[in-house]
């Protein structure tokens, strides 16, 4: 099942509140937001796309844990970016120092900030030409690093700013270097 979306602006724009209200109130369903204002409706995961989005999510919090110097996310955090896009990766981490510089409330609903490393699971139902534009997205809102991984073809499409793309052919694992110092993650049981 695809992603559906619903242009919304023809008959009103919802606030930032408005938005987060409605996710809310559907807590069964998984909203994002384009910077267009257009509504994305995710479909849920399979089992095995489930099972293996927890298992990278594992892996980054226990970097995070054991690191101490930011903070992780799993993909039912969205993130309301400079460019008015609320997005959910399924994984990410922000430094510390920039988590601390929000309010409570801020970190409560949908922080506005951009995550400093994302990683995206291709699901089979997902088109990988919109997940690549989604990365280009999180790399033009400030994402340092992002990991676009592909189980169907054993690819692991690296994004970092100012870089150009980097593809991996079945690596066994990829490292976090130059933004998550010492962070690998291990793609053994991803794939």
């Amino acid at each position: 099942m695809n992603a559906f979306t619903v242009n919304l602006k023809p008959v009103l724009e919802l606030t930032d509140e408005q938005f987060f209200n409605l996710c809310q109130a559907n807590r069964d369903l998984k909203f994002e937001r384009s910077a267009n204002g257009e509504l994305i409706i995710m479909p849920p995961t399979g089992g095995e796309t489930g099972n293996k989005n927890a298992r990278i999510t594992q892996q980054v919090m226990n970097w995070t844990d054991a690191d101490g110097t930011g903070i992780a996310f799993d993909s039912s955090t969205c993130f309301k970016f400079p460019n008015g896009a609320d997005r959910s990766p399924d994984a990410a981490w922000i430094k510390l120092e920039r988590w601390n510089t929000l309010t409570d409330e801020q970190k409560e609903k949908f922080p506005p900030i951009c995550p400093d490393f994302v990683i995206e699971l291709l699901s089979p139902s997902d088109s990988l030409k919109v997940a690549q534009e989604k990365m280009r997205e999180y790399i033009n809102n400030g994402v340092q690093l992002g990991l676009l991984i592909n189980r169907k073809s054993r690819q692991v499409e690296i994004y970092r700013q100012g870089i150009e793309i980097e593809v991996l052919e079945s690596p066994a694992t990829v490292s976090g270097k130059d933004v998550l110092n010492g962070f690998v993650l291990n793609l053994e049981r991803i794939w």
